[in-house]
């Protein structure tokens, strides 16, 4: 019997493993939909076997990355909705855009191009790559620290030492590369069709003490997608870092996009599962 559930594919961004979404698909299974966290090309299925090989991520890109998703959803049985956090919210960007998702919740995303605003903590927060060039050709990982003031800046200190324990992997650098050079570049990879309107609904979400990706990006992001007629909405979370998908505060934003998914008619079941 066909599955008539609504897919929902799963996007995470760097330094976090696509275990970090297991809370998140729980609850979208209780909900009825059918979720799937696939990892980065070469990620291992686990964080332990991440850390110890590292190696296995080097320089995958941002077309690598949406490539590796848009092969994986052309798989499946349904038109997916799409949920992406940091650099997986570009990706998610990217694939609603190419007309491969039903909708995308893009949450604290990384900067598509054309963004301009650069904030200083936004730099820091790149620094352990951007300072080497020789990055963009293999992995990085966070120290504890940089972890707290990158994605656990919002929550005790004790929570993010945890989540760092938990979730933390090295990622690749050759990503951070591309969208810190992507308004120099007139093919950057980071570029995304916000004029585009047949794509489906989009939701931009932003935590305001995000350092990594701060609120005033995503309001720029926001702001690129004024020329299309989709629909584009944005909602921001006070006091919330860009641990706002993995911290205890996970539920919140979850229930958030399913409720705006609700509102743009799209739930668990496809609309032919009664049929």
């Amino acid at each position: 019997m066909t599955d008539q559930r609504t897919p929902v594919v799963l996007i995470h961004g760097l330094w976090l493993h696509s275990s970090s979404w297991y809370p998140w698909m729980e609850l979208l299974q209780a909900e009825g939909f059918a979720p799937l966290a696939p990892g980065w090309p070469g990620e291992p299925d686990n964080v332990p076997d991440a850390r110890s090989h590292p190696e296995t991520m080097a320089g995958a890109g941002i077309n690598e990355v949406t490539e590796h998703y848009a092969t994986l959803i052309e798989a499946l049985p349904a038109e997916p909705v799409l949920i992406g956090h940091s650099f997986g919210g570009l990706i998610a960007q990217k694939l609603l855009g190419l007309g491969l998702g039903r909708a995308a919740v893009a949450i604290d995303p990384a900067p598509v191009k054309g963004v301009k605003p650069l904030p200083f903590t936004q730099l820091r927060s790149a620094s352990p790559v951007l300072r080497n060039p020789a990055n963009r050709s293999r992995t990085v990982s966070l120290t504890a620290g940089r972890f707290r003031y990158a994605f656990g800046n919002a929550i005790p200190q004790q929570e993010s030492d945890a989540l760092f324990e938990a979730h933390s992997i090295p990622a690749p650098g050759r990503p951070l590369f591309e969208a810190a050079f992507a308004n120099f570049s007139r093919s950057s990879p980071a570029a995304v069709d916000t004029g585009n309107t047949r794509r489906g609904p989009l939701l931009l979400m932003s935590g305001q003490l995000d350092h990594t990706v701060p609120d005033v990006v995503t309001r720029a992001a926001y702001k690129l997608y004024g020329d299309s007629t989709a629909t584009t909405d944005l909602k921001q979370f006070p006091d919330r870092g860009h641990s706002l998908v993995v911290d205890q505060g996970w539920r919140a934003v979850a229930d958030c996009a399913l409720g705006w998914l609700a509102r743009q008619g799209i739930t668990g079941r496809s609309a032919t599962a009664d049929l």
